[in-house]
């Protein structure tokens, strides 16, 4: 485990092997994290328990990362990092997904090594 203390995050992606991969990444390095399939299922989560990160595919069914994001920064409960996780990695998809208001932005493939660091540094600032 690392220095910094256990963070909860929420991994929202519609790709179930893209969650566990990120969940048993997280969880070996003492982080308690929870899972949602859609951008609908996020947002039930986030109305009901606080996260200190969420994890945020953008090309979802329905609800897209997108509308996840706008509607937590609507809402001034939600001070929760963000960090986009997703394949979509033009610099002008980056660009606008950074001005919405994301912390971060990791493009998938990725691995693992990154994305915790990467992470960590996101928590850490």
């Amino acid at each position: 485990m690392c220095g910094m203390p256990a963070v909860k995050v929420l991994v929202v992606d519609d790709e179930q092997d893209t969650r566990k991969l990120v969940r048993l990444t997280l969880e070996r390095r003492g982080w308690t994290v929870k899972e949602a399939a859609g951008g609908e299922e996020a947002l039930q989560l986030l109305g009901q328990e606080h996260f200190d990160l969420v994890l945020l595919d953008i090309m979802m069914p329905r609800v897209s990362g997108y509308d996840v994001l706008q509607r937590m920064r609507s809402d001034e409960r939600h001070n929760t990092k963000v960090v986009f996780l997703t394949a979509k990695g033009r610099s002008d998809e980056v660009d606008y997904g950074l001005e919405l208001g994301a912390d971060g932005y990791i493009v998938k493939p990725f691995s693992t090594r990154e994305l915790f660091d990467y992470l960590s540094g996101i928590m850490a600032a």
